[in-house]
């Protein structure tokens, strides 16, 4: 099993368990954690949903030897980053959410981060682009530059400046994210469902009208380096555990 979840009254725990591979996502990965997030969609007494990791990395992102395997029907790819939810997400990150990583935090609506974890969007190093939405969720969730930065450079954003920049919401002592992302989860479900729900789908509603434009654009990035001998000299670099050598075509 490569996802672990657990009921805690109204919220539901999903813990990402392939520690082994810096929980880098494979075919296996993503039907489980579609399968638990699909759970907890529907079940009518959980809540609050909280998404994690282990406690040196979140994610690594899709595992690149393996591959993620395909997007399934109601999450999209990784089983999270085009899920239509009704009920409020958090992700709880200690240590690296790296590419596909950051992009399953950034489809989730809130963020809680131990001091030491970091988030980065590294695909440019391997001669890739990012496929899971942070072309246009990165810029809504952090100011632009700070976007373009992290795209650009494949360079990781500390969680101190990620809470400084209103990334997260939260930070907390490393060990604890989990803790305070369930309180957080209880402050919520204190509250009435139907209320939270109608604010949250209004929000999605309001913030994500450019989600299809983004998509389509994502899909043009892909097909510019599908074909590339970049794409091809990263992921052999990568695979060889060696610097790229990039030919810029």
């Amino acid at each position: 099993m490569r996802v672990a979840t657990e009921r805690m009254g109204r919220v539901f725990v999903v813990r990402m368990d392939r520690t082994d591979k810096r929980n880098a996502v494979d075919a296996a990965m993503t039907a489980e954690l579609s399968t638990a997030l699909d759970q907890f969609e529907d079940d009518d007494d959980l809540w609050v949903g909280v998404l994690t990791g282990g406690p040196q990395v979140f994610s690594a992102g899709t595992d690149l030897i393996a591959g993620a395997g395909e997007p399934t029907e109601r999450g999209g790819a990784y089983g999270v980053v085009r899920r239509a939810r009704s009920k409020p997400l958090i992700a709880a990150v200690e240590g690296l959410a790296l590419g596909g990583g950051m992009e399953m935090v950034l489809a989730c609506d809130l963020v809680v981060a131990g001091r030491n974890a970091a988030f980065g969007l590294p695909e440019v190093s391997r001669g890739v682009v990012a496929t899971c939405g942070a072309l246009f969720r990165g810029p809504r969730a952090l100011p632009l530059n700070i976007a373009r930065e992290l795209l650009l450079t494949g360079d990781r954003l500390s969680a101190e400046r990620a809470e400084r920049l209103g990334f997260v919401n939260a930070l907390v002592e490393d060990g604890q994210t989990v803790t305070a992302a369930i309180a957080l989860a209880e402050r919520i479900v204190q509250n009435a469902p139907v209320a939270v729900r109608a604010s949250l789908r209004a929000l999605e509603e309001a913030v994500a009208r450019d989600d299809e434009p983004g998509w389509v654009a994502t899909r043009r990035a892909v097909d510019t380096v599908q074909g590339s001998e970049d794409l091809r000299e990263g992921l052999t670099a990568f695979a060889e555990k060696r610097s790229p050598e990039w030919r810029g075509r």
